[in-house]
């Protein structure tokens, strides 16, 4: 009498609990993110789990890191740069 199938422990199964695996969108959103309410379904929460799946080891995402650094703070030097120069009068 042997161990049925279905209880037999498959080698590539690293997990017990019922958690979907990495590979699903939403998996490397941050805790506090989740607690918020944001999923890999809204913008902001796609936004997080994209810039979560990024390897600093790799170049190509290094690159793309500096990319959104770029395109989400640039627009926010330009404001603050027209508010000092509104302020000064010019």
């Amino acid at each position: 009498m042997g161990v049925p199938p279905e209880w037999r422990r498959d080698e590539y199964d690293d997990h017990d609990d019922d958690s979907p695996p990495a590979w699903f969108p939403g998996q490397h959103l941050p805790a506090d993110a989740r607690r918020m309410g944001l999923t890999s379904h809204v913008p902001d929460g796609a936004l997080l789990d994209f810039a979560g799946t990024l390897d600093s080891s790799k170049p190509l995402h290094r690159f793309t890191a500096w990319v959104l650094l770029v395109v989400f703070g640039l627009p926010v030097v330009l404001a603050v740069l027209w508010v000092i120069s509104a302020l000064a009068g010019g």
